[in-house]
């Protein structure tokens, strides 16, 4: 049964209802509740509730799919590609144009080969996580540079993986390569894990610590799992110049182990088709390991993520969405699509509702790159002194308002992750008396 100290009185919604619709889920610790975990607990609040929650738990997109990869996809099953399994290592023209799109727009070469298309990216991390933990004897663990997206240590968990994590807040800048050295010494790691712009500090690695990661990589033979699923989200510079600087930032620069994941989710809003790139070096692609031949009856890294892992997952990756990430990309390459523009409404959300909440309490956790400011855009991260991070969730439901915790996302900090994607602008006056109601009761 769940309890909490102390329940604010006379709340917007009752701490009462709060209490027995988190009971329903048999959640003893807010701090420990998944993402689907407190959507459902809101469902169940919303339910008995007569006004509609600020809803900022779950990161999906909050702007209209783009037109571009819609009308692809459906000429594509117009002519009947849902009768014809998709290639396993994907279409022509999307590995083709997926190739191109890391070039002009990170300027680092992959070649058609090496883009293989997954179920959403969360498939593609699954597969590159399995292949990774039976690479070499004794390097059976994967690192990941916390905070993060808590599902990918599910996945390691339903695998049955190893895996090892850190919080990133008190090492950025020289302190990163003391404290990754301080893993990768022991000799068991096998791959590192980060996303960038990060999910959910929205924190981005500066070179500085890019190089390091990828100077690390090398002398210690590990491969970088690079999550870009909110490529080019970096407001702070315009990165929609193709073929030109400024580029995306990544460890590919400082590197030749690498798996680039990027997805179409965010930044073409095309989460529900489930469609996303590996973009594999050419180095790991065809390196050969032979404890895959033990464990997969198969050499090759890139060989054993298509032919056995994908294959034994899905089987391919739908034909028509395919071919609509193939047209998004190609629209993009070409200069006729601006994605960056489009997804620009992210950053605008979130400079208001950083203002709504510091100026009613709140303070910003993850803060800095380096000496600059974390940009605007999915995602950011309050705390509210005095308060627990799962304290302050069950507090904030009271008052119509959700998010996730930070512990949820392997940081040590106490707070919660603020997603703006679907928080309406007409939802923003709600909010902001909410947040005054909040700041008062507490205060």
């Amino acid at each position: 049964m769940y309890n909490i100290k102390d329940i604010k009185k006379d709340t917007p919604v009752n701490g009462d209802l709060v209490i027995k619709s988190i009971n329903k889920m048999n959640l003893e610790d807010m701090d420990d509740a998944s993402i689907r975990e407190i959507v459902a607990v809101v469902n169940l609040i919303e339910k008995e509730w007569s006004e509609k929650f600020v809803r900022m738990e779950m990161g999906i997109p909050g702007l209209p799919p783009a037109t571009t990869g819609i009308n692809a996809q459906i000429n594509a099953l117009k002519k009947g590609v849902a009768s014809l399994y998709p290639p396993i290592d994907g279409i022509k023209s999307l590995k083709e144009e997926a190739s191109d799109f890391v070039k002009l727009f990170m300027n680092i070469n992959v070649s058609p080969t090496g883009c293989i298309p997954s179920v959403g990216s969360m498939e593609g991390t699954y597969s590159a996580f399995l292949a990774a933990c039976n690479l070499q004897e004794g390097k059976d663990t994967i690192l990941f540079i916390d905070p993060g997206f808590p599902v990918q240590k599910q996945q390691m968990q339903v695998m049955g993986g190893k895996y090892e994590s850190f919080d990133v807040f008190n090492y950025r800048g020289e302190k990163l390569k003391e404290k990754l050295e301080e893993y990768l010494k022991k000799g068991n790691i096998s791959a590192i894990v980060y996303s960038n712009p990060n999910n959910p500090s929205w924190i981005c690695f500066t070179e500085e610590e890019l190089k390091i990661i990828g100077d690390l990589s090398m002398k210690y033979d590990v491969i970088i799992f690079e999550d870009l699923a909110y490529f080019a989200m970096d407001f702070r510079k315009d990165l929609y110049t193709p073929g030109k600087a400024p580029y995306q930032s990544s460890v590919a620069n400082y590197t030749n182990r690498y798996v680039l994941f990027i997805s179409g989710s965010k930044i073409f809003s095309y989460a529900g088709e489930r469609i996303a790139v590996m973009a594999i070096s050419d180095f790991l692609y065809d390196r050969e390991y032979p404890n895959l031949e033990k464990r997969f009856s198969c050499k090759t890294f890139g060989n054993t993520i298509v032919y056995k892992i994908l294959y034994a997952l899905s089987s391919g990756t739908s034909h028509s969405a395919q071919e609509a990430l193939s047209a998004m990309f190609k629209a993009a390459n070409d200069g006729d699509f601006d994605f960056v523009n489009d997804i620009r409404d992210y950053e605008n959300k979130a400079k208001i509702m950083k203002k709504l909440f510091t100026e009613n309490g709140f303070k910003i956790v993850y803060q800095m790159d380096g000496d600059t400011p974390v940009g605007d855009g999915f995602y950011f991260t309050v705390f509210y002194p005095g308060m627990t991070g799962g304290e302050l969730l069950f507090n904030l439901l009271c008052y119509g308002i959700s998010a996730i915790t930070l512990k949820n996302t392997g940081s040590e900090r106490q707070g919660l992750r603020i997603c703006v994607s679907h928080v309406d602008y007409n939802q923003f006056e709600d909010l902001e008396k909410r947040l005054k109601r909040f700041n008062s009761d507490f205060s």
